[in-house]
């Protein structure tokens, strides 16, 4: 799993059928001290979440495949949650949500 903070979204009229009535975002992984980092990729939302919002990446196609129960969908990445913050063990925090 990444973090990765959402940039846009991907309109697709034409798509396998796997993709019917989902959205699909356009985010960018971001490191720890919460810079954008590495390419963009296109996930499926599973959590509503929106422009801005740093959210959490399964990038793992048999994990995504189990959580959509599609078992032969052509899925590599889900956005399966949104941040808050991310905080090291000593309570600092690292990352946080909020743009």
């Amino acid at each position: 799993m990444i973090v990765g903070r959402v940039v846009g979204s991907v309109v697709s009229t034409v798509k396998h059928p796997a993709y019917t009535s989902t959205k699909l975002l356009l985010v960018r992984p971001v490191s720890l001290d919460g810079a954008e980092e590495g390419p963009e990729m296109v996930c499926v939302d599973t959590v509503g979440a929106g422009a801005g919002e740093l959210v959490l990446v399964c990038k793992e196609g048999a994990a995504a495949r189990q959580v959509l129960r599609k078992k032969h969908a052509p899925v590599r990445s889900l956005v399966i949650g949104i941040v808050d913050h991310v905080e090291a063990a000593d309570g600092r925090r690292m990352i946080d949500g909020r743009k």
